[in-house]
């Protein structure tokens, strides 16, 4: 069943970091209710002090996807410049950034993170909602194979997304700990809610794949009759996923959640690869690839926002 004509587009995007920020981007400039669910495992940085000293969520990617959401004009441009602001100085504030502060004082105010981040989004006058996937901070844990030179398949544990995420070995799998997470309910009703579930792009395996780990979110990306999106990255991430292309990412996040049925896999059309082994795959899971021009033109490994949000603009109107 479509989305009903009277009303706007519920769109939900999932991820973090800077991937989530492009997607973001772009989707702020369609005709949508947005929503943004960020996974919450950072533990270096400002994030990670922060997280460290109060034991709030770390702030850092929900601060990035806050940014992405404000306007274009004075007021937004403005805010986006202070939220993202970070001292320098050889203090202890080296490094921090305005507004992880900014969110780290509300939540202590509040008491609440979901109201919190809601007033930082009305202060920004964000276009757009942002969540956290859950209300635990939590630690990503992979399993590692490479690292062991007497047997380079043998599985090692490594946790944290920091140490994940520079790893020198090819993560297998990952999990998140504490097993008994508390997800965000307003994020899992966000997921059934919506007409369209964006996934990626994003570090693969530390922003996109988290929100797979989670029950209550996977449940509902399973369960939602919302067309579900990948967004699948421009090239491989040093640490991540060297030697990965897009057949190889897909693949890895189907391992990740088996029942997830999608209803489009976005590629690059440099990125495409095999495309031909791209589509047997994703006909597996239900989805057709569009493979569109969606690369900043200077040729970096970046997504352009405005090229993203033609081929968002497209997967809408077919809804």
């Amino acid at each position: 069943m479509g989305p009903d004509p009277t009303e706007r587009t519920r769109v939900t995007a999932l991820g973090g970091g800077h991937g989530l920020h492009v997607s973001l981007s772009a989707l702020r400039h369609l005709p949508v209710d947005l929503t943004a669910v960020v996974t919450v495992a950072d533990d270096g940085g400002s994030s990670g002090r922060l997280r460290s000293e109060f034991g709030v969520l770390p702030p850092g990617d929900l601060r990035m996807a806050l940014a992405a959401l404000c306007g274009d004009d004075e007021w937004g441009e403005t805010w986006a410049q202070v939220l993202q602001h970070r001292f320098a100085g050889t203090g202890e504030m080296n490094g921090h950034v305005t507004g992880n502060l900014l969110i780290v004082s509300l939540w202590e105010l509040l008491g609440d993170h979901v109201e919190a981040l809601d007033w930082v989004g009305r202060l920004l006058g964000a276009r757009g909602r942002v969540l956290p996937m859950a209300l635990t901070p939590l630690d990503i844990s992979a399993q590692v194979s490479g690292l062991d030179p007497a047997d380079p398949r043998a599985l090692t544990t490594v946790r944290g997304q920091v140490a994940v995420a520079t790893s020198a070995g090819a993560i297998e799998s990952i999990s998140l700990l504490p097993p008994d997470l508390r997800p965000c309910p307003q994020a899992v009703d966000a997921v059934r809610d919506a007409d369209l579930v964006v996934l990626g792009p994003g570090s693969w395996f530390t922003s996109v794949l988290p929100h797979l780990m989670v029950p209550a979110l996977a449940e509902a990306l399973t369960e939602t009759e919302a067309h579900l999106v990948v967004v699948l990255n421009l090239a491989p991430q040093d640490g991540e996923t060297e030697g990965f292309g897009a057949v190889d990412h897909l693949a890895v996040l189907l391992d990740h959640a088996p029942d997830l049925a999608l209803g489009t896999v976005l590629v690059d059309r440099s990125g495409a690869g095999d495309l031909a082994e791209l589509e047997a795959l994703a006909s597996k899971c239900g989805a057709q690839v569009l493979v569109a021009d969606v690369a900043r033109h200077d040729g970096s490994p970046r997504h352009d926002p405005e090229k993203l949000a033609s081929a968002y603009r497209s997967i809408l109107q077919g809804l």
